[in-house]
């Protein structure tokens, strides 16, 4: 069984890396855009792929619904470029998902620096009129 696991994520792995290369040498649609692949997800049976990405100016996935679109509109195209450099002996279906977790990220980040900003304008308050006293 732990076999399987590595096995599935050797694919993933590699499906990251050549997709990210093929996408920014190969796909000339000017809908795709500036696009990173965050990660890979292979079912256990090596037959499909959900792969997930951002693109560049986009928060959302309503922002880069045209940017995956065209991108499921190529998985043929991408998956025939894997098959012909691969040694695999099938290439997984792809199918791509907008990775929400980029901007979820950020959006944490800027709480996170506002209430650290919060807590040191209180200290320096209580510092202020316990000085003044």
């Amino acid at each position: 069984m732990a076999k399987e696991y590595a096995r599935t994520q050797r694919v993933a792995d590699y499906l990251q890396r050549e997709l990210a290369m093929l996408i920014q040498h190969e796909i000339r649609d000017p809908r795709v855009g500036m696009v990173s692949i965050t990660g890979v997800d292979v079912s256990r049976d090596l037959g499909h792929a959900r792969i997930y990405c951002t693109v560049m100016g986009s928060d959302s996935s309503e922002d880069a619904r045209e940017s995956i679109e065209a991108l499921n509109k190529a998985s043929g195209y991408l998956r025939s470029l894997l098959s012909r450099d691969s040694t695999m002996r099938s290439v997984p279906q792809l199918r791509f998902y907008f990775d929400a977790s980029v901007g979820r990220g950020r959006d944490m980040e800027k709480l996170i620096k506002s209430a650290t900003d919060a807590d040191r304008e209180l200290a320096l308050r209580e510092e202020v009129d316990g000085a003044g006293e």
